[in-house]
């Protein structure tokens, strides 16, 4: 069957990344895409790779991910089906939704926004244990946000950035920044067109430095001017951090059929 045959479908899944060493495929690791391949080609009868809508890291989770995956079948979308899928794979990994889509569609390239939270909680909780970061200590939240608010009035954001990622720029467009309290805790809230590697991370840290009263809400300026990893706060741990929505420039997923 040629190229042209083929289907195309947008798998919507969420994953607890404690175990994994993030989402893409590399040697000696074991990576939530290799396990969701296996599993696709188990049920499917052929050798299936997927595409995935970006890259997580060693340890962090998401309560929404999309893929893309291409199948020489009309593939049955019923619940037997999402069953069948999920009673092969292991209970840190969950598949949503198997969708249908134009062929040109992808997962990755046709995101236009992506959005993540990182949970910080101030009194030790075993259940919260591997999902959130226990950080004891006292914060300033006001000063924080004053702070989170400046990121969206950059667009180069290299001091937040691994070194040697061989990407092309170190540009992204920031619409959301924001800490919100919660009960126990507090949560970092931003949205991007997309991100580099380590970048929440490392924004997280920084303003954590803020919240401690380290460095003060405006330096941040001279933080991201700077350009360089080393005058940003350290990387906070992969435990807290959670890819929680991708959108599309569709109006609603179930529109992914329309010709792109």
């Amino acid at each position: 069957m040629n190229v042209s045959e083929k289907r195309r479908y947008f798998i919507e899944l969420a994953y607890n990344g404690g175990r994994f060493h993030g989402w893409q495929i590399q040697p000696n690791a074991v990576t939530v895409q290799e396990v969701l391949e296996k599993a696709l080609s188990t049920i499917l009868r052929e050798k299936t790779e997927t595409t995935g809508c970006g890259r997580t890291d060693t340890g962090v989770h998401a309560t929404l991910f999309f893929a893309h995956f291409d199948s020489s079948s009309v593939l049955p979308l019923t619940p037997s089906f999402l069953t069948g899928i999920n009673a092969v794979l292991p209970a840190d990994i969950a598949i949503r939704r198997v969708l249908p889509v134009a062929y040109n569609a992808h997962a990755r390239f046709d995101a236009v926004s992506r959005s993540y939270e990182y949970h910080i909680h101030h009194r030790k909780d075993p259940f919260l244990n591997g999902f959130s970061w226990f950080f004891p200590y006292e914060l300033d939240i006001a000063a924080m946000n004053k702070a989170a608010a400046i990121i969206p009035g950059y667009t180069d954001f290299s001091c937040f950035s691994k070194s040697n990622t061989q990407v092309f720029t170190n540009n992204c467009k920031v619409t959301t920044s924001l800490w919100r309290a919660t009960d126990h805790g507090m949560v970092f809230h931003i949205t991007a067109d997309r991100f580099l590697r380590n970048m929440v991370r490392a924004i997280v840290g920084t303003l954590i430095a803020v919240g401690k009263g380290t460095i003060k809400a405006d330096d941040v300026h001279a933080v991201i001017q700077s350009k360089n990893r080393s005058q940003a706060g350290a990387s906070v741990p992969a435990c807290g951090l959670y890819l929680t929505d991708i959108k599309y420039p569709y109006v609603q997923m179930t529109d992914l059929t329309t010709e792109i």
